[in-house]
């Protein structure tokens, strides 16, 4: 695992990536295990540099609903700088890997030590809090078809890698619709070229495709995150 594996620390000046990485430990990000509990204080933050997590939000007796993604180009946890850092979801790894872990009080000393690094810390928060609106209004105005390839597309991007694994139960739990519409949008993306899907592996065969199947939502995503990249 390198240190630059994950991009938002290879943003860093190197003395804030050296003492950021001094007070890290590695930590591996079985796939089902839960790194954040809604409504509790969360203990650490982590910089992925393999598989990606999902940010789940559960409403009383309905399916659970993703509201975002953290993969390499970013960070979990970015709420730590907001005492006492409750968690507004439940945070599920998704893909397994591996990630850098740093402890609340730890990361509070280097964003307070390294402006660079509460930037790209601060960012990291106002692109969670992006996702999370455009989840809100992708699930209310975009097509089922179109909001799956936004998720496959995201996927892709979070484990940088053609191939990932998610089950369609998982997708219809994710997208919050029953599984049999994702099993008709998935099906079609299959029949046409655009992916592979056998026993949880999906693959991705036609990117581009892909892109112009899906909503609005992801060109939207893609700009902000750039957009932030650069400061």
């Amino acid at each position: 695992m390198l240190p630059d594996d994950n991009l938002l620390i290879r943003q860093l000046p190197r003395a804030a990536r050296q003492q950021l990485l001094a007070r890290c430990e590695p930590f591996e990000l079985a796939a089902s295990a839960e790194l954040g509990v809604r409504g509790q204080p969360l203990r650490h933050a982590h910089f992925l540099t393999a598989g990606f997590v999902s940010l789940v939000l559960d409403m009383d007796h309905y399916p659970a609903l993703q509201v975002g993604m953290v993969g390499r180009d970013g960070m979990l946890g970015g709420e730590l700088l907001m005492d006492p850092g409750k968690a507004p979801w439940r945070a599920v790894v998704q893909g397994a890997g591996l990630s850098w872990r740093i402890g609340a009080r730890a990361l509070r000393r280097e964003c307070a030590l390294h402006p660079s690094l509460l930037r790209a810390v601060q960012g990291s928060v106002l692109l969670h809090l992006h996702r999370q609106t455009l989840a809100a209004a992708c699930e209310r105005f975009h097509l089922l078809s179109a909001r799956l390839a936004r998720w496959l597309l995201v996927c892709q991007d979070a484990a940088h890698s053609d191939r990932f694994h998610v089950t369609q139960e998982g997708m219809a739990r994710l997208l919050g619709v029953r599984r049999a519409g994702v099993t008709v949008a998935a099906s079609s993306f299959q029949h046409s070229g655009l992916i592979r899907y056998h026993r949880g592996e999906v693959t991705v065969l036609d990117r581009n495709a892909l892109t112009v199947c899906a909503c609005t939502c992801y060109a939207a995503d893609h700009r902000l995150r750039m957009a932030l990249s650069r400061h």
